[in-house]
């Protein structure tokens, strides 16, 4: 076994809430009011759909996916849902410090280091705006490979909180036995005062529509 090396579920595709555009000659992100299931692979810099995207799709009204039928790997809410603050190198892409509130491990001149974490707000790196809340949830989709996952990554406090919460819930209902669940992903929508009353998305769980909660947790 290696030592220091991250054992995480084998990912199949990824679920994003969002896409790239291009505006002014630049790539940015730009958040969507559906979700987008792709494979691992790009090309052309667009992320290539994966065949579940349109099967899903088109069992929705409008053509729109805001309702994905999923199951969890494990029972345990913290394992399903890894979220912890994060800083990256934007040219490699890799974490450069990461912590969850208390202790952090932050890549230094000196080598890895643990530091204090006190929060974004309360940190030099959290300042400067270079730190944000990071989250990962793994989920099954189809029947196609049973320990394979989709990964839905997200910076969003509403998400990241919403599914926080959610699994907890539902781990405690159900007698912690979170992978028997039959469950969902859905888009929901809501405003506030910093978005300026404009409506924004973010990613909840609930269970399937042709379950309800005893039914769900009767299965």
């Amino acid at each position: 076994m290696i030592k220091g090396l991250a054992i995480t579920p084998p990912v199949l595709g990824r679920i994003s809430i969002g896409k790239v555009v291009e505006k002014n000659g630049k790539r940015l992100p730009e958040k969507d009011d559906e979700f987008t299931l792709t494979t691992q692979v790009q090309s052309k810099g667009q992320w290539i759909k994966h065949p579940l995207d349109e099967h899903l799709r088109q069992q929705e009204p409008n053509n729109k996916l805001r309702t994905i039928p999923i199951r969890l790997l494990f029972n345990d809410p913290d394992l399903n849902f890894r979220a912890n603050y994060a800083m990256f190198d934007h040219k490699s892409g890799r974490p450069v410090c990461v912590g969850n509130g208390e202790q952090c491990k932050r890549l230094t001149t000196q080598g890895m280091q643990s530091l204090a974490c006190p929060s974004p707000m309360a940190c030099e790196y959290g300042q400067a705006g270079y730190c944000k809340p990071y989250g990962r949830l793994n989920v099954v989709l189809g029947e196609e490979d049973e320990l394979g996952t989709f990964v839905f990554r997200t910076t969003g406090y509403n998400s990241i909180r919403t599914l926080l919460s959610r699994l907890h819930y539902f781990s405690a209902v159900s007698n912690e036995q979170l992978a028997t669940l039959p469950l969902a992903l859905r888009i929901r929508a809501k405003s506030t005062t910093q978005s300026f009353r404009q409506a924004i998305y973010y990613v909840d769980i609930t269970t399937r529509p042709e379950h309800s909660l005893s039914q769900a947790i009767a299965i």
